[in-house]
């Protein structure tokens, strides 16, 4: 099975997805999607493919959110893409993709339902604040 992860090693929810990938036996393809962001095009046929909608895939919790008023519900899609493709920061994570689906894999235990195999040993799990 191929598996892609839009990954960011800083996060920790991102690491402990990447360890359950690891840990079914697979080798993911990684994406560091702060240093290789995915293109515009790329990035709304992920959110399309997840069934959700772009404020759904925007990262909140940190800057610079805020300080771009993406908290306003005004913003059209293209707005919030355009703030995207700008800071990529902003693109939460980690997105996993797979045969079985694509999925914001937040909390870290929803990229199971996008493994075909079973995780192989038991995983002590970081906090996943970030």
């Amino acid at each position: 099975m191929t598996v892609t992860i839009y990954h960011n090693p800083a996060c920790g929810t991102s690491r402990n997805v990447l360890a359950l990938i690891r840990n079914s036996g697979e080798e993911p393809q990684i994406i560091e999607y702060l240093k290789t962001p995915p293109s515009r095009a790329e990035l709304t046929s992920l959110i399309h493919r997840m069934g959700v909608t772009v404020r759904d895939v925007i990262r909140q919790k940190d800057l610079p959110y805020a300080e771009l008023g993406l908290d306003d519900l005004t913003l059209s899609d293209d707005a919030l893409l355009d703030a995207m493709m700008a800071h990529p920061i902003l693109i939460n994570r980690p997105i996993v993709v797979t045969q079985l689906g694509v999925k914001l894999c937040r909390p870290s235990e929803t990229v199971l339902d996008l493994l075909s195999s079973s995780q192989r040993d038991i995983l002590t799990r970081e906090n996943d604040a970030s």
